[in-house]
């Protein structure tokens, strides 16, 4: 099964909760559970779990780099690009690789062929283990280079090393723009973790819907639960037929816990079962689809 963790914001906890739940499933099903840092930009999962990373795969996408003495100056290709990442101005040629998807169009339109794509790392993929509460899970975390825009190819990167045969933590970025929805796509169930302020309503109702529209059904964790008014998010998770499917307190010795770069296990560990018990709830909602 592969489970999503996402955030219609940031700051809900959602990688206190991916880790947490991770790490509680490898202790229930040992040598089966593997967790995936997507958040490319700014990936933190190695921090609250400390894995020894054992291998690195570099990035690539194919990026046009322009023949000029064959080059006919015709537009076609600049015409074409969806992201401005070529333009032909009078007999010149301008390649602009920060703003390319490696989509490969300039090079399929180019009626003369003066254009070869070239290799051009964007990001790194790490993969390791990681030995937190006395148990062992895989590993994987994709980080961009500084500088690059895109992040699907590093985010799609990182989820070619998911194994059918294993359960799959994938820690995606907050928001609701295509980070996230790269990292959603194509999971069992997507984990939406809010917490009980006007914000946190407001932005999860979002990432719902964008749940909805991409066919990926979800269910709800409240974190920071009793910092304020939980009403009307158990509101609207009862008109929109949601499960809340886990109540994490407003609690000093967990944020604490955080700020020392610690998951919830470590200083509330009877929260194991009830995160195994949360993936078996999404194991229920995702066979309903």
């Amino acid at each position: 099964m592969i489970i999503a963790v996402a955030a219609g914001k940031g700051g809900t906890g959602k990688t206190l909760v991916a880790t947490s739940l991770a790490i509680a499933l490898a202790k229930r099903f040992p040598g089966q559970v593997d967790l995936i840092d997507c958040d490319v930009e700014e990936p933190n999962a190695d921090i609250l779990i400390r894995p020894v990373l054992e291998k690195r795969e570099s990035v690539h996408i194919k990026v046009p780099n322009v023949n000029e003495e064959k080059c006919i100056h015709c537009g076609a290709c600049a015409q074409n690009c969806q992201f401005s990442a070529i333009a032909v101005i009078r007999d010149k040629v301008f390649t602009f690789p920060e703003l390319c998807s490696g989509c490969g169009v300039c090079a399929y339109v180019c009626p003369v062929g003066a254009i070869e794509e070239v290799p051009r790392q964007v990001g790194v993929v790490d993969i390791g283990r990681a030995q937190v509460n006395g148990t062992t899970l895989r590993f994987i975390q994709g980080r961009m280079d500084v500088g690059e825009q895109r992040s699907p190819p590093t985010i799609n990167a990182a989820k070619s090393h998911i194994d059918p045969a294993r359960i799959t933590v994938l820690d995606s970025a907050p928001g609701t723009a295509c980070p996230m929805q790269e990292t959603i796509e194509g999971a069992d169930a997507c984990l939406l973790v809010t917490e009980p302020t006007p914000f946190g309503l407001h932005d999860m109702a979002m990432a719902v819907d964008t749940c909805r529209r991409m066919g990926v059904p979800a269910a709800v964790v409240l974190n920071r639960d009793g910092i304020g008014d939980s009403k009307p998010i158990e509101d609207y998770c009862q008109r929109e037929g949601l499960d809340i499917v886990l109540r994490i307190p407003h609690d000093r010795k967990i944020a604490e816990a955080y700020s020392r770069g610690e998951t919830l296990l470590s200083v509330a560990p009877e929260y194991g079962e009830q995160l195994v018990q949360v993936y078996e709830r999404l194991r229920a909602i995702a066979s309903k689809r």
